[in-house]
Formats: C-alpha cells, structure tokens, sequence
C-alpha cells in the first residue's frame, strides 16, 4: 500500500481547506491520507461563523485506529482547536517518533474567523515545536508564536524553541508583484523562491502546501525535495482555482 499521511485537523463543510484539502493535496503527492478529525466547523469558503471540538479521548481513538492497519510515515497537524487536542497530538507523536510531522501552525482562518483563542494556542503550540520535522508557518502565525515583528528574529526563536526546520510563507507581506517563501534548516536559509502574486484570496492553500510536503515527506523525500515539489504544484493548483463568490476567496483546483 502507498506510504500514509496522518492528517489531525478540522472538518471545513466548504471543502475548501481543511481535511478535504489534506486528503486531495495528499492524494495528488502520491500518498494516502488517513485522517483525525480535530473539530467540526461551520464555514463556508468566505467566513468561519463556529466550531466545536472533537474530545481529547476521542481524538486519540481514531489516530490510535488507523495506526493499526496503516503504513504511516508522516503526520500533518492544522486546526487543533483546544490545548487538549494539542496535548493529545503531543503525547501520540512522542508514542511514534519515528513518524516525520509536518505542523502547519493554524490559528485563524483566512477569512480572519477564530480557530480557538490564539493567545491560549500560541502557548501551546510549542510543545510540539520539538516534535517537527518541519513547521510551515505565514508570516501572521510566525509572529504571533514567536512574540516578535522582525522575521528573522521570529525564524531564529523558533529554532531556539527546538524546531528543525522552518518554512515561512511570504504571502501576507506587502510585496505588489511576487511572494517569496524561505526554507531553514537548522537555522540556516537552504532555499528561497519567489513566484508571482496572483490576484485574489485563496481558502486552504497553507492547507494544501503543508499537506503536499508531508505526502512526499512520507514517501521518501528530503525537506528540500519535498518542499520545492509542493511550492510548484500549489502554484498550478491557485491558478486554476474556482471562485464561488465574485471577489471572494477562491478554492484551489487540487485535481
């Protein structure tokens, strides 16, 4: 069977981003998604309105489930919505440590609507900082975890949090005409790249960049691999996205 993905996240009734996204970007790197439904949400592609949790316990139950009878090489967290779903990932992840995990550190949606209360999160957050092979953060979250506004300091108190590697994505800078993202490793840039800023918003595209570098993470590629594969997947993927609302978020056409 393909090398499986582990996806804890949230249930996005739109489609757009969350675990429909996790599923389809996956499928598209080649891997299997198995997913761990974190919360349900209640969200079109344009607003999040509310969400409830999943329970710790029952969190833990699937995860624990699918762990059984699938090949799983890589774990992707998203939303996780509660310090008790992130110290439930915590405790599953120290339980495999042989699993790579991509934490794609979601606190708001781009809509602007809440995920959990941020402040609460943020803290929380970096317990599992440690535990990554590789943290895909925007510049918005990057800040708010680390406390700080200069993105190099921000990038270098995350590796002295324990991360190993860190993607930051450039999309919410004021750059006009391009979006630069750049990759560290152990605290040293490995990569930049720069594409064209494309016009509009898009629903799940950190979703769908995050989940893409786990599928080829699972499969045997190194971080640099992974992440350049997914960069330009995900560039075809939002230039051919839908618009369900004229001058609205825009959903990425993952197939």
């Amino acid at each position: 069977m393909r090398s499986t993905v582990l996806c804890f996240s949230g249930l996005d009734p739109s489609g757009g981003a969350g675990l429909q996204a996790d599923i389809e970007a996956i499928g598209q790197s080649g891997a299997h998604a198995a997913v761990a439904c974190t919360a349900i949400t209640v969200q079109n592609s344009q607003q999040v309105f509310s969400f409830e949790a999943t329970s710790k316990t029952l969190l833990l139950a699937q995860a624990n489930a699918v762990v059984k009878d699938l090949p799983i090489r890589c774990v992707k967290s998203g939303m996780l919505g509660t310090t008790d779903n992130i110290t439930a990932l915590s405790e599953f992840l120290q339980q495999h440590p042989d699993y790579a995990y991509v934490l794609d550190p979601v606190l708001v949606a781009n809509s602007g609507g809440a995920l959990g209360d941020q402040a609460t999160l943020v803290t929380a957050f970096r317990a599992l900082i440690p535990l990554a092979t590789i943290i895909t953060p925007n510049t918005i979250e990057l800040r708010a975890l680390t406390g700080l506004d200069d993105l190099n300091q921000a990038t270098a108190k995350l590796f002295d949090l324990g991360a190993k590697a860190v993607l930051v994505k450039g999309g919410h800078e004021p750059t006009q005409d391009y979006i630069k993202n750049t990759l560290y490793v152990a605290g040293k840039v490995v990569s930049e790249t720069q594409c064209p800023r494309l016009d509009g918003e898009y629903h799940g595209s950190g979703c769908s960049l995050a989940s893409f570098i786990a599928g080829r993470l699972a499969q045997g590629d190194s971080i640099e691999n992974a992440v350049q594969l997914a960069e330009s997947w995900l560039f075809g993927v939002l230039k051919n996205a839908e618009s369900p609302v004229v001058n609205g978020q825009k959903i990425p056409k993952r197939f």
